[in-house]
C-alpha cells in the first residue's frame, strides 16, 4: 500500500506573506535575523527572486531567496521553520531556485552557509555545490566563519544527471506544486 505524499507549495513570495517570514526568521536566526524592511526591499528588487513554501494547509512553512545576476545566482536564504524541519521543505525550495536558473539560463550558482551548519552543508553538496574557500567571521552575531560554495555550469552534463536523479528521489518524497 502506498501513501499519499504530502503536497507543498511554492510561490512567489508576496508582502503579506513578510510577517510569516520575519517569524521564521526570528526562531531560526534569532535576534541577528532579516529586518521586515530588508524583505520588502528585496521585493522590489528587480533581481532579487523570492519564494515561499506553504503546506497544503495553507501554513507558512519555509521561503528561500536568491538573486540572479548575469549567469549568476546568489542563494541569499533559506529557511524552514522549525516545526516542519526534516521534511524536505528546504530542499524542496533550493528545487525551485535551480529551476529558475535553468529557465534564465543561469549557468552558477553560489552562497555563504555557516561552518556549523552540517544539515545544510550536506544539501548543497547533494545538489553540487562544492566549498571553494571561507570568508572569514562572516556571521555578525558569533563571528562565525561562512563556507563559500558554488556549483560548476549547471548546463554541463555531469550537474544535470545528478540533478535529474536527485530530484526524481525528492518528488519520491514529496508532492511540490
Amino acid at each position: 500500500m502506498q501513501t499519499e505524499l504530502e503536497t507543498v507549495i511554492i510561490k512567489r513570495m508576496t508582502k503579506k506573506d513578510i510577517d510569516g517570514v520575519i517569524a521564521i526568521e526570528e526562531k531560526a536566526y534569532g535576534p541577528h535575523h532579516w529586518s521586515k524592511d530588508s524583505f520588502m526591499n528585496e521585493l522590489n528588487n528587480d533581481l532579487a527572486y523570492y519564494y515561499s513554501l506553504f503546506t497544503n494547509d495553507g501554513h507558512l512553512a519555509a521561503y528561500a531567496g536568491c538573486w540572479h545576476v548575469l549567469e549568476e545566482a546568489h542563494i541569499t536564504n533559506v529557511a524552514v521553520s522549525v516545526d516542519y524541519r526534516k521534511r524536505h521543505y528546504g530542499e524542496a525550495l533550493l528545487k525551485r531556485i535551480i529551476d529558475d536558473c535553468y529557465e534564465e539560463m543561469i549557468k552558477y550558482i553560489t552562497l555563504e552557509v555557516r561552518v556549523s551548519n552540517t544539515p545544510a552543508i550536506n544539501l548543497y553538496s547533494k545538489y553540487g555545490f562544492t566549498s571553494f574557500g571561507t570568508r572569514k567571521k562572516y556571521y555578525q552575531d558569533n563571528n562565525e566563519d561562512a563556507l563559500i560554495m558554488w556549483t560548476k555550469n549547471i548546463f554541463y552534463d555531469e550537474f544535470k544527471l545528478s540533478y535529474q536523479k536527485i530530484t526524481k528521489e525528492l518528488e519520491e518524497k514529496i508532492n511540490i506544486k
